[in-house]
């Protein structure tokens, strides 16, 4: 795809990346003019509403060689393909996830669900572009933060917030590497004009690597509190998590493997990243100040 012909579609734009396209967009360089975004409800200055279960009903007054999908790859089927196509798309950039990866033999029937739809979508994506001719990335994200918005880093933050302690499984040793959503809006503008990231997918990791334990330290750190970490054995955890669901099961979103996970090394290389398109994600030093301010009484 030449720049010569810029138009480009974002979907997705109040996800955790799509909120970020903007600001990566015009550090581009990209004509503002030619861009648009998309999600299920208006958006403020767009306008454009799509349903990914209806394509057929979405018709802007402009094409788009290039898209971008931020949403889950999972919304991403046949007929939305196909409409894209039919609006001129060239180029797909879509976000799935390293949990495809992490989660496959997961004993929760719930993550290998969510494993089955990642891969479903990524074989979706790669099949029908391959068949029209569309050159397609998919770009796997380690754990994304985005201070105040993200269920990952932030969660965290409020639980010390509310408790003035963290609790972890055990020594809470495996390997994380957090990726801010501002550097993956970053990466997916690099790859869209990348030739050599056609055709494939790729891992994106942090640019640090922590164990559980101190990714925690350095969110209490960024909070300006002391770390207060507490040390569980994997047995408290497994009777706390069953006492929960006896008393609320439906209600509870959390399981027992997502406290046993803080042991095990969920690490990935993004070493082709940067190879084919720059990609350079940064160490992990998460900005809570904006919050605070936003929390301080008037």
């Amino acid at each position: 795809m030449t720049t010569d012909n810029k138009g480009l579609l974002v979907i997705g734009a109040r996800t955790l990346i799509g909120r970020r396209m903007p600001e990566a967009i015009a550090r581009a360089g990209w004509p503002e003019a030619s861009v648009s975004y998309t999600s299920r409800q208006p958006v403020a200055g767009q306008g454009l509403i799509l349903d990914t279960e209806r394509p057929e009903a979405f018709s802007p007054d402009c094409r788009f060689p290039a898209v971008i999908v931020c949403a889950p790859i999972w919304l991403i089927t046949d007929a939305l393909l196909e409409r894209l196509v039919d609006l001129g798309m060239k180029r797909l950039i879509a976000f799935s996830s390293t949990s495809r990866l992490t989660k496959a033999t997961s004993a929760e029937p719930a993550e290998r669900d969510v494993v089955a739809r990642l891969a479903a979508g990524e074989q979706t994506v790669s099949t029908f572009c391959q068949a029209r001719g569309v050159a397609w990335t998919i770009l796997r994200p380690t754990l994304i933060y985005d201070e105040g918005a993200d269920e990952n880093v932030s969660r965290i933050a409020d639980t010390i917030r509310k408790l003035g302690f963290f609790p972890v499984c055990g020594l809470a040793s495996g390997l994380r590497q957090p990726v801010h959503a501002r550097e993956l809006a970053q990466a997916a503008m690099q790859a869209l004009t990348a030739r050599p990231a056609y055709n494939t997918a790729y891992n994106l990791s942090g640019g640090e690597d922590l164990s559980y334990a101190d990714m925690v330290r350095r969110i209490f750190e960024a909070m300006g509190r002391a770390p207060v970490i507490v040390a569980l054995p994997e047995i408290l955890w497994r009777l706390g998590f069953l006492g929960l669901n006896l008393v609320r099961p439906r209600r509870l979103k959390r399981n027992v493997h997502m406290a046993l996970r803080m042991n095990v090394d969920l690490w990935f290389d993004h070493s082709a990243a940067t190879r084919d398109f720059g990609y350079a994600p940064g160490r992990f030093h998460p900005d809570f100040s904006a919050i605070a301010e936003a929390d301080r009484p008037i």
